[in-house]
Protein backbone atom coordinates (compact mmCIF):
# COMPACT_ATOMS: atom_id res chain seq x y z
CA UNK A 1 0.00 0.00 0.00
CA UNK A 2 1.78 3.42 -0.99
CA UNK A 3 1.87 6.27 2.15
CA UNK A 4 -0.82 8.36 0.35
CA UNK A 5 -3.29 5.74 0.78
CA UNK A 6 -2.47 5.18 4.52
CA UNK A 7 -2.62 8.71 5.11
CA UNK A 8 -5.88 9.10 3.49
CA UNK A 9 -7.25 6.16 5.56
CA UNK A 10 -6.38 7.73 8.36
CA UNK A 11 -7.92 10.50 7.91
CA UNK A 12 -11.38 7.96 7.62
CA UNK A 13 -14.12 7.08 10.36
CA UNK A 14 -13.59 3.53 11.70
CA UNK A 15 -16.33 1.21 9.96
CA UNK A 16 -17.20 -2.24 7.85
CA UNK A 17 -13.35 -2.21 6.38
CA UNK A 18 -11.95 0.11 8.48
CA UNK A 19 -10.22 -0.84 11.99
CA UNK A 20 -7.74 1.01 14.44
CA UNK A 21 -6.28 -0.36 16.95
CA UNK A 22 -3.85 0.68 19.62
CA UNK A 23 -0.89 -1.25 19.93
CA UNK A 24 2.41 -0.05 21.69
CA UNK A 25 4.24 -2.89 23.19
CA UNK A 26 2.53 -5.91 22.01
CA UNK A 27 -0.71 -7.03 19.29
CA UNK A 28 -4.30 -6.40 20.81
CA UNK A 29 -5.68 -9.34 22.50
CA UNK A 30 -8.97 -9.18 20.11
CA UNK A 31 -6.79 -8.26 16.81
CA UNK A 32 -7.61 -11.57 15.44
CA UNK A 33 -11.21 -11.43 15.92
CA UNK A 34 -11.17 -8.65 14.06
CA UNK A 35 -9.11 -10.67 11.20
CA UNK A 36 -11.15 -13.43 11.33
CA UNK A 37 -14.52 -11.33 11.11
CA UNK A 38 -12.91 -9.38 7.49
CA UNK A 39 -11.97 -12.64 6.25
CA UNK A 40 -15.58 -13.85 6.50
CA UNK A 41 -16.98 -10.81 5.25
CA UNK A 42 -16.14 -8.35 2.67
CA UNK A 43 -12.63 -7.66 3.93
CA UNK A 44 -10.82 -4.57 5.00
CA UNK A 45 -7.69 -2.67 6.60
CA UNK A 46 -6.17 -2.72 9.85
CA UNK A 47 -3.88 -0.60 11.41
CA UNK A 48 -1.89 -0.60 14.49
CA UNK A 49 -0.87 2.22 16.41
CA UNK A 50 -3.96 3.95 16.33
CA UNK A 51 -6.54 4.95 18.71
CA UNK A 52 -10.33 4.58 17.97
CA UNK A 53 -10.91 8.56 17.10
CA UNK A 54 -8.10 8.13 14.18
CA UNK A 55 -5.26 9.55 16.74
CA UNK A 56 -1.90 8.49 15.67
CA UNK A 57 0.35 7.00 18.91
CA UNK A 58 3.01 4.59 17.13
CA UNK A 59 4.29 1.47 17.58
CA UNK A 60 7.48 1.46 20.21
CA UNK A 61 10.11 0.44 17.57
CA UNK A 62 11.59 -2.03 19.87
CA UNK A 63 8.86 -4.53 19.83
CA UNK A 64 8.03 -3.73 15.83
CA UNK A 65 10.15 -6.49 14.26
CA UNK A 66 8.69 -8.85 16.90
CA UNK A 67 4.82 -7.44 16.38
CA UNK A 68 5.18 -8.65 12.95
CA UNK A 69 6.71 -11.65 12.92
CA UNK A 70 4.12 -12.78 15.61
CA UNK A 71 1.54 -11.36 13.61
CA UNK A 72 2.66 -14.24 9.95
CA UNK A 73 3.21 -16.40 12.27
CA UNK A 74 -0.38 -16.13 14.22
CA UNK A 75 -2.16 -16.65 10.68
CA UNK A 76 -0.29 -19.48 9.51
CA UNK A 77 -1.32 -21.49 13.05
CA UNK A 78 -4.38 -23.10 12.46
CA UNK A 79 -4.90 -22.97 16.25
CA UNK A 80 -5.08 -19.14 16.31
CA UNK A 81 -6.77 -18.96 12.59
CA UNK A 82 -8.60 -21.82 10.82
CA UNK A 83 -8.18 -22.62 8.05
CA UNK A 84 -4.72 -20.07 8.62
CA UNK A 85 -4.61 -17.56 6.13
CA UNK A 86 -1.03 -15.55 6.26
CA UNK A 87 -1.13 -12.15 6.33
CA UNK A 88 1.66 -9.84 4.85
CA UNK A 89 2.09 -6.93 7.56
CA UNK A 90 3.49 -3.76 6.07
CA UNK A 91 5.33 -1.03 8.55
CA UNK A 92 5.16 2.77 7.80
CA UNK A 93 6.85 5.99 9.69
CA UNK A 94 4.45 9.31 9.98
CA UNK A 95 5.94 11.66 11.33
CA UNK A 96 8.40 9.57 13.43
CA UNK A 97 5.84 7.27 14.43
CA UNK A 98 5.96 3.59 13.67
CA UNK A 99 2.74 2.00 12.58
CA UNK A 100 1.82 -1.65 10.61
CA UNK A 101 -0.86 -2.20 8.22
CA UNK A 102 -2.67 -5.41 7.55
CA UNK A 103 -4.70 -5.58 4.58
CA UNK A 104 -6.97 -8.12 4.69
CA UNK A 105 -9.16 -9.60 1.75
CA UNK A 106 -12.55 -11.51 1.57
CA UNK A 107 -11.75 -14.85 1.73
CA UNK A 108 -13.70 -17.79 0.02
CA UNK A 109 -13.77 -20.22 2.87
CA UNK A 110 -14.97 -19.48 6.08
CA UNK A 111 -12.83 -19.00 9.20
CA UNK A 112 -12.27 -19.14 13.21
CA UNK A 113 -10.20 -18.00 15.77
CA UNK A 114 -10.70 -19.62 19.31
CA UNK A 115 -13.16 -21.83 17.92
CA UNK A 116 -15.51 -19.07 16.69
CA UNK A 117 -16.35 -17.83 13.98
CA UNK A 118 -17.07 -14.13 14.02
CA UNK A 119 -18.35 -11.85 11.30
CA UNK A 120 -18.20 -7.74 10.68
CA UNK A 121 -21.03 -5.05 10.90
CA UNK A 122 -20.24 -1.60 10.92
CA UNK A 123 -20.56 -1.84 14.99
CA UNK A 124 -17.70 -3.71 14.87
CA UNK A 125 -16.95 -7.81 15.45
CA UNK A 126 -19.66 -9.94 16.27
CA UNK A 127 -19.25 -13.91 17.23
CA UNK A 128 -21.48 -16.26 15.21
CA UNK A 129 -22.90 -19.42 16.86
CA UNK A 130 -26.10 -19.76 15.26
CA UNK A 131 -25.69 -23.20 12.80
CA UNK A 132 -28.02 -21.35 10.58
CA UNK A 133 -26.09 -18.16 10.45
CA UNK A 134 -22.58 -19.92 9.83
CA UNK A 135 -24.76 -21.81 6.96
CA UNK A 136 -25.39 -18.81 5.64
CA UNK A 137 -22.04 -17.01 5.51
CA UNK A 138 -20.72 -20.88 4.21
CA UNK A 139 -23.63 -20.01 1.49
CA UNK A 140 -22.40 -17.01 -0.06
CA UNK A 141 -18.60 -17.62 -0.29
CA UNK A 142 -19.77 -20.76 -1.53
CA UNK A 143 -21.70 -18.96 -4.52
CA UNK A 144 -19.34 -16.11 -4.77
CA UNK A 145 -15.84 -17.71 -4.98
CA UNK A 146 -16.01 -20.40 -7.33
CA UNK A 147 -11.95 -21.23 -6.95
CA UNK A 148 -13.18 -23.24 -3.48
CA UNK A 149 -15.06 -25.98 -5.23
CA UNK A 150 -13.96 -29.23 -3.79
CA UNK A 151 -13.25 -31.65 -6.11
CA UNK A 152 -12.97 -35.12 -4.32
CA UNK A 153 -11.94 -36.64 -6.85
CA UNK A 154 -8.69 -35.19 -7.14
CA UNK A 155 -5.36 -36.19 -5.94
CA UNK A 156 -2.29 -35.17 -5.11
CA UNK A 157 -0.59 -37.14 -8.00
CA UNK A 158 -2.71 -35.21 -10.83
CA UNK A 159 -0.49 -32.27 -9.61
CA UNK A 160 2.61 -31.31 -11.37
CA UNK A 161 5.60 -32.62 -9.45
CA UNK A 162 7.99 -30.34 -10.88
CA UNK A 163 6.40 -27.06 -9.99
CA UNK A 164 7.00 -27.48 -6.52
CA UNK A 165 10.88 -27.05 -6.52
CA UNK A 166 10.14 -23.89 -8.38
CA UNK A 167 7.83 -22.73 -5.86
CA UNK A 168 9.94 -23.45 -2.91
CA UNK A 169 12.77 -21.74 -4.95
CA UNK A 170 10.45 -18.86 -5.64
CA UNK A 171 8.76 -18.31 -2.27
CA UNK A 172 12.49 -18.24 -0.96
CA UNK A 173 13.98 -15.72 -2.71
CA UNK A 174 10.92 -13.73 -1.61
CA UNK A 175 11.14 -14.71 1.97
CA UNK A 176 14.01 -17.12 3.01
CA UNK A 177 12.14 -17.41 6.28
CA UNK A 178 8.90 -18.25 5.34
CA UNK A 179 6.85 -20.58 7.47
CA UNK A 180 6.15 -22.90 4.52
CA UNK A 181 9.32 -23.93 4.01
CA UNK A 182 9.57 -26.04 6.57
CA UNK A 183 6.30 -27.92 5.01
CA UNK A 184 6.11 -31.24 3.03
CA UNK A 185 4.65 -30.14 -0.15
CA UNK A 186 1.19 -31.09 1.10
CA UNK A 187 1.20 -29.84 4.36
CA UNK A 188 2.25 -26.62 2.23
CA UNK A 189 -1.18 -27.10 -0.12
CA UNK A 190 -3.14 -27.54 3.41
CA UNK A 191 -1.92 -24.34 4.74
CA UNK A 192 -2.60 -22.60 1.52
CA UNK A 193 -6.02 -23.60 1.40
CA UNK A 194 -5.92 -25.74 -1.53
CA UNK A 195 -7.24 -28.38 0.39
CA UNK A 196 -10.64 -27.77 2.59
CA UNK A 197 -13.62 -29.52 4.09
CA UNK A 198 -17.11 -28.78 3.50
CA UNK A 199 -18.73 -29.08 6.88
CA UNK A 200 -22.40 -28.63 5.30
CA UNK A 201 -22.10 -31.13 2.67
CA UNK A 202 -18.85 -33.28 4.41
CA UNK A 203 -16.81 -33.00 0.93
CA UNK A 204 -13.34 -32.61 1.19
CA UNK A 205 -10.37 -32.37 -0.80
CA UNK A 206 -8.47 -30.17 -3.16
CA UNK A 207 -9.95 -27.36 -5.03
CA UNK A 208 -10.71 -25.55 -8.26
CA UNK A 209 -8.04 -23.12 -6.92
CA UNK A 210 -5.57 -26.46 -6.30
CA UNK A 211 -6.28 -27.63 -10.11
CA UNK A 212 -5.53 -24.11 -11.59
CA UNK A 213 -2.44 -23.36 -10.08
CA UNK A 214 -0.82 -26.92 -10.18
CA UNK A 215 -2.66 -29.53 -12.48
CA UNK A 216 -1.25 -30.78 -15.07
CA UNK A 217 -3.16 -29.55 -18.26
CA UNK A 218 -5.09 -32.99 -19.06
CA UNK A 219 -6.30 -32.81 -15.22
CA UNK A 220 -7.40 -28.54 -15.86
CA UNK A 221 -8.84 -29.45 -18.68
CA UNK A 222 -11.33 -32.15 -17.91
CA UNK A 223 -12.39 -29.75 -14.91
CA UNK A 224 -12.77 -26.86 -16.96
CA UNK A 225 -12.93 -27.53 -21.12
CA UNK A 226 -13.03 -23.99 -22.11
CA UNK A 227 -10.23 -22.46 -20.08
CA UNK A 228 -7.45 -21.27 -21.98
CA UNK A 229 -5.58 -17.79 -22.63
CA UNK A 230 -5.32 -16.27 -26.13
CA UNK A 231 -2.00 -14.18 -26.44
CA UNK A 232 -2.60 -12.23 -29.68
CA UNK A 233 -0.33 -9.71 -31.90
CA UNK A 234 -2.66 -7.82 -34.05
CA UNK A 235 -0.53 -4.74 -35.79
CA UNK A 236 0.23 -6.03 -39.14
CA UNK A 237 -2.67 -7.86 -39.78
CA UNK A 238 -5.66 -6.52 -37.59
CA UNK A 239 -8.01 -9.05 -38.33
CA UNK A 240 -6.67 -12.16 -37.38
CA UNK A 241 -2.92 -12.02 -36.05
CA UNK A 242 0.54 -11.76 -36.87
CA UNK A 243 1.65 -14.07 -33.89
CA UNK A 244 -0.59 -16.05 -31.31
CA UNK A 245 0.06 -18.28 -28.15
CA UNK A 246 -2.49 -20.28 -27.11
CA UNK A 247 -2.12 -21.10 -23.56
CA UNK A 248 -3.71 -24.26 -21.76
CA UNK A 249 -1.65 -25.13 -18.50
CA UNK A 250 -1.47 -24.22 -14.66
CA UNK A 251 -1.40 -20.78 -13.74
CA UNK A 252 2.12 -20.74 -12.36
CA UNK A 253 3.58 -21.72 -16.11
CA UNK A 254 0.83 -19.53 -17.95
CA UNK A 255 1.99 -16.46 -16.15
CA UNK A 256 5.78 -17.70 -17.18
CA UNK A 257 4.51 -18.02 -20.53
CA UNK A 258 2.84 -14.70 -20.81
CA UNK A 259 5.38 -12.84 -19.65
CA UNK A 260 7.68 -14.34 -22.61
CA UNK A 261 4.81 -13.16 -25.22
CA UNK A 262 5.64 -9.52 -23.74
CA UNK A 263 9.01 -9.92 -23.65
CA UNK A 264 8.77 -11.05 -27.45
CA UNK A 265 6.63 -8.11 -28.90
CA UNK A 266 6.97 -5.06 -26.52
CA UNK A 267 9.56 -2.66 -25.98
CA UNK A 268 11.66 -2.07 -22.58
CA UNK A 269 12.30 1.29 -21.29
CA UNK A 270 14.53 1.30 -18.23
CA UNK A 271 13.58 4.02 -15.56
CA UNK A 272 15.64 4.85 -12.41
CA UNK A 273 13.92 4.35 -9.36
CA UNK A 274 15.88 5.95 -6.77
CA UNK A 275 19.86 4.26 -7.37
CA UNK A 276 18.24 1.23 -8.56
CA UNK A 277 17.90 0.72 -12.36
CA UNK A 278 14.35 -1.11 -13.28
CA UNK A 279 12.40 -2.54 -15.95
CA UNK A 280 9.51 -0.34 -16.66
CA UNK A 281 8.02 -3.73 -18.97
CA UNK A 282 8.43 -6.13 -16.42
CA UNK A 283 6.90 -3.65 -14.00
CA UNK A 284 3.86 -2.57 -15.95
CA UNK A 285 3.29 -6.31 -17.42
CA UNK A 286 3.63 -8.42 -14.34
CA UNK A 287 0.99 -6.40 -12.62
CA UNK A 288 -1.16 -6.49 -15.38
CA UNK A 289 -0.61 -10.40 -16.03
CA UNK A 290 -1.30 -11.29 -12.65
CA UNK A 291 -4.17 -9.55 -12.38
CA UNK A 292 -5.49 -11.52 -15.36
CA UNK A 293 -4.57 -14.85 -13.87
CA UNK A 294 -5.75 -13.93 -10.54
CA UNK A 295 -8.86 -12.07 -10.93
CA UNK A 296 -10.52 -14.53 -13.58
CA UNK A 297 -13.57 -15.99 -12.64
CA UNK A 298 -12.99 -19.48 -14.32
CA UNK A 299 -16.53 -21.07 -13.89
CA UNK A 300 -17.10 -18.55 -16.57
CA UNK A 301 -16.34 -19.28 -20.34
CA UNK A 302 -16.06 -15.90 -21.58
CA UNK A 303 -12.28 -16.32 -23.64
CA UNK A 304 -9.67 -14.65 -21.78
CA UNK A 305 -7.63 -12.67 -24.20
CA UNK A 306 -4.25 -10.86 -24.45
CA UNK A 307 -4.29 -8.66 -27.70
CA UNK A 308 -1.22 -6.23 -28.44
CA UNK A 309 -1.89 -3.54 -30.86
CA UNK A 310 0.15 -1.18 -32.32
CA UNK A 311 -0.41 1.80 -29.90
CA UNK A 312 -2.07 -0.22 -26.73
CA UNK A 313 -2.66 -3.85 -24.90
CA UNK A 314 -6.09 -4.74 -24.18
CA UNK A 315 -7.26 -7.25 -22.09
CA UNK A 316 -10.37 -9.27 -21.50
CA UNK A 317 -11.62 -11.71 -18.77
CA UNK A 318 -14.63 -12.97 -17.48
CA UNK A 319 -15.01 -11.38 -14.13
CA UNK A 320 -17.20 -11.54 -10.49
CA UNK A 321 -17.64 -7.65 -10.32
CA UNK A 322 -18.44 -5.51 -6.94
CA UNK A 323 -19.47 -2.74 -9.81
CA UNK A 324 -19.74 -1.23 -12.88
CA UNK A 325 -17.79 0.99 -15.17
CA UNK A 326 -13.85 2.58 -14.92
CA UNK A 327 -12.20 2.60 -11.83
CA UNK A 328 -10.77 5.58 -10.33
CA UNK A 329 -7.11 4.17 -9.37
CA UNK A 330 -7.14 7.05 -6.43
CA UNK A 331 -10.33 5.32 -5.12
CA UNK A 332 -11.53 2.46 -6.07
CA UNK A 333 -11.67 -0.32 -3.02
CA UNK A 334 -9.91 -3.51 -4.09
CA UNK A 335 -12.17 -6.60 -3.70
CA UNK A 336 -10.27 -10.20 -4.37
CA UNK A 337 -12.12 -12.50 -7.11
CA UNK A 338 -9.94 -15.52 -6.13
CA UNK A 339 -8.96 -15.00 -2.54
CA UNK A 340 -6.64 -18.04 -2.45
CA UNK A 341 -4.98 -17.91 -5.84
CA UNK A 342 -4.05 -13.98 -4.75
CA UNK A 343 -2.65 -15.43 -1.22
CA UNK A 344 -0.26 -17.73 -3.25
CA UNK A 345 0.73 -15.02 -5.74
CA UNK A 346 1.81 -13.52 -3.16
CA UNK A 347 3.98 -15.92 -1.57
CA UNK A 348 5.48 -16.12 -4.67
CA UNK A 349 6.65 -12.37 -5.23
CA UNK A 350 4.36 -12.29 -7.89
CA UNK A 351 1.45 -10.07 -6.53
CA UNK A 352 2.74 -7.46 -3.70
CA UNK A 353 -0.84 -6.58 -1.86
CA UNK A 354 -4.28 -7.04 -3.09
CA UNK A 355 -5.02 -3.07 -5.51
CA UNK A 356 -1.28 -2.67 -5.99
CA UNK A 357 -1.71 -3.92 -9.59
CA UNK A 358 -3.53 -1.24 -10.94
CA UNK A 359 -1.82 1.38 -8.94
CA UNK A 360 1.26 0.11 -9.94
CA UNK A 361 0.41 0.56 -13.98
CA UNK A 362 -1.18 4.05 -13.38
CA UNK A 363 2.18 4.78 -11.69
CA UNK A 364 4.46 4.01 -14.31
CA UNK A 365 2.78 4.31 -17.79
CA UNK A 366 3.32 7.94 -18.07
CA UNK A 367 7.13 7.19 -18.12
CA UNK A 368 6.48 4.02 -20.64
CA UNK A 369 3.99 5.01 -22.46
CA UNK A 370 4.01 9.03 -23.31
CA UNK A 371 1.84 10.10 -21.01
CA UNK A 372 -0.71 7.47 -21.74
CA UNK A 373 -3.55 6.76 -19.36
CA UNK A 374 -4.56 3.04 -18.52
CA UNK A 375 -8.66 1.98 -18.30
CA UNK A 376 -9.66 -0.80 -16.36
CA UNK A 377 -13.01 -1.23 -16.83
CA UNK A 378 -15.14 -3.35 -14.25
CA UNK A 379 -18.43 -5.47 -15.04
CA UNK A 380 -19.05 -9.01 -15.93
CA UNK A 381 -15.83 -8.79 -18.37
CA UNK A 382 -13.34 -6.66 -16.68
CA UNK A 383 -11.12 -5.22 -19.20
CA UNK A 384 -7.81 -3.25 -19.35
CA UNK A 385 -6.21 -1.14 -21.66
CA UNK A 386 -2.69 -0.25 -21.76
CA UNK A 387 -1.38 2.37 -24.00
CA UNK A 388 2.50 1.73 -25.76
CA UNK A 389 3.92 4.49 -27.97
CA UNK A 390 3.58 2.89 -31.33
CA UNK A 391 7.17 3.49 -32.33
CA UNK A 392 8.43 1.75 -29.43
CA UNK A 393 6.83 -1.50 -30.11
CA UNK A 394 8.18 -0.99 -33.98
CA UNK A 395 11.76 -1.05 -31.74
CA UNK A 396 10.73 -3.62 -29.76
CA UNK A 397 9.89 -5.90 -33.71
CA UNK A 398 13.68 -4.64 -34.37
CA UNK A 399 15.12 -5.81 -31.48
CA UNK A 400 13.74 -8.93 -31.46
CA UNK A 401 14.87 -9.24 -35.28
CA UNK A 402 18.67 -8.65 -34.31
CA UNK A 403 17.94 -10.56 -31.22
CA UNK A 404 17.18 -13.47 -33.80
CA UNK A 405 20.00 -12.65 -36.11
CA UNK A 406 22.64 -12.82 -33.51
CA UNK A 407 21.28 -16.32 -32.19
CA UNK A 408 21.22 -17.77 -34.99
CA UNK A 409 25.02 -17.03 -36.06
CA UNK A 410 26.01 -17.93 -32.78
CA UNK A 411 24.59 -21.33 -33.14
CA UNK A 412 26.21 -21.41 -36.74
CA UNK A 413 29.16 -20.41 -35.09
CA UNK A 414 29.01 -23.00 -32.48
CA UNK A 415 27.87 -26.58 -33.66
CA UNK A 416 29.56 -28.12 -36.96
CA UNK A 417 28.28 -28.35 -40.25
CA UNK A 418 26.80 -31.90 -39.87
CA UNK A 419 23.78 -30.51 -37.63
CA UNK A 420 20.53 -30.03 -39.84
CA UNK A 421 18.67 -26.46 -40.14
CA UNK A 422 15.78 -27.89 -38.40
CA UNK A 423 18.37 -28.93 -35.08
CA UNK A 424 19.57 -25.86 -35.09
CA UNK A 425 16.26 -23.57 -35.39
CA UNK A 426 15.36 -25.67 -32.02
CA UNK A 427 18.50 -24.80 -30.65
CA UNK A 428 18.07 -21.26 -31.08
CA UNK A 429 14.70 -21.07 -29.59
CA UNK A 430 16.61 -23.00 -26.32
CA UNK A 431 19.03 -20.27 -26.25
CA UNK A 432 16.08 -17.39 -26.33
CA UNK A 433 14.21 -19.12 -24.08
CA UNK A 434 16.78 -19.05 -21.37
CA UNK A 435 17.44 -15.91 -22.42
CA UNK A 436 14.09 -14.66 -21.02
CA UNK A 437 13.14 -17.33 -18.52
CA UNK A 438 17.01 -18.33 -17.11
CA UNK A 439 16.99 -20.92 -14.90
CA UNK A 440 14.86 -23.58 -16.93
CA UNK A 441 15.16 -27.47 -16.36
CA UNK A 442 15.39 -29.70 -18.81
CA UNK A 443 11.10 -30.94 -18.07
CA UNK A 444 10.37 -27.44 -18.70
CA UNK A 445 12.51 -26.73 -22.04
CA UNK A 446 11.26 -30.07 -23.32
CA UNK A 447 7.42 -29.66 -22.40
CA UNK A 448 8.03 -25.60 -24.27
CA UNK A 449 10.11 -26.45 -27.09
CA UNK A 450 7.95 -29.58 -27.75
CA UNK A 451 10.86 -32.42 -27.44
CA UNK A 452 12.07 -34.95 -25.24
CA UNK A 453 14.00 -34.79 -22.07
CA UNK A 454 16.57 -36.63 -24.05
CA UNK A 455 16.80 -34.17 -27.08
CA UNK A 456 16.77 -30.96 -25.13
CA UNK A 457 20.07 -33.09 -23.08
CA UNK A 458 21.40 -34.29 -26.32
CA UNK A 459 21.42 -29.96 -27.63
CA UNK A 460 22.37 -28.39 -24.73
CA UNK A 461 25.62 -31.23 -25.17
CA UNK A 462 26.26 -29.44 -28.18
CA UNK A 463 26.09 -26.25 -27.28
CA UNK A 464 28.11 -26.51 -24.11
CA UNK A 465 29.91 -23.61 -24.65
CA UNK A 466 26.92 -21.29 -24.70
CA UNK A 467 24.54 -23.13 -21.97
CA UNK A 468 25.69 -24.01 -18.15
CA UNK A 469 23.49 -25.89 -15.81
CA UNK A 470 23.89 -23.91 -11.90
CA UNK A 471 22.31 -25.64 -8.72
CA UNK A 472 21.57 -28.62 -7.18
CA UNK A 473 21.08 -31.56 -9.78
CA UNK A 474 17.00 -31.91 -8.70
CA UNK A 475 16.15 -27.99 -8.29
CA UNK A 476 18.87 -26.42 -10.20
CA UNK A 477 18.83 -25.21 -14.04
CA UNK A 478 20.21 -23.71 -17.47
CA UNK A 479 21.79 -20.42 -17.54
CA UNK A 480 23.60 -18.44 -20.29
CA UNK A 481 27.01 -17.89 -20.61
CA UNK A 482 28.03 -14.03 -19.07
CA UNK A 483 29.59 -13.97 -22.91
CA UNK A 484 26.99 -15.16 -24.72
CA UNK A 485 24.17 -13.02 -22.80
CA UNK A 486 26.77 -9.17 -22.77
CA UNK A 487 26.64 -10.75 -27.05
CA UNK A 488 23.04 -10.57 -26.90
CA UNK A 489 22.35 -7.52 -25.01
CA UNK A 490 24.54 -5.37 -27.51
CA UNK A 491 22.46 -6.53 -30.00
CA UNK A 492 18.55 -5.77 -27.75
Amino acid sequence: MSLERLKRLLKEKEGIRLEFKEARIALPGNLFETICAMLNCDGGDIILGVNDNGTVLGVDHTKMETMVSNLVNLSNNPQKLDPPFILFPQTYDIDSKLLIHIQIPSSSQVHKTAGIVFNRSNDGDFRVTQPQQIAEIYNRKRTHYTEGIIYPGLRFEDFKADLFPKIRNLIRSNNPNHPWLALTDQQMLEKAGLWKRDINSTQEGYTLAAALLLGKDEVIQQLIPFFKIDALVRIEDTYRYDDREYIQTNLIEAYEQLMAFVGKHLPDKFYMEGDQRVSLRNIIFREVIANLIVHREYMNGHPCTFIIYSDRVETENASNPHGEGPLDPAHFAPFPKNPIIIKFFMQLGRVDELGSGILNVNRFIKEYADDGVPQFIEGNVFKMIIPVAREKIEGARDITNRLNDTVNDTVNDTVNDTVNDTVKQRMAKLILLLYKNPGLNSHELANKLGVSKITIKRDIQKLNKLVKFQGAPRTGGYFLTQELKEKMNLNA
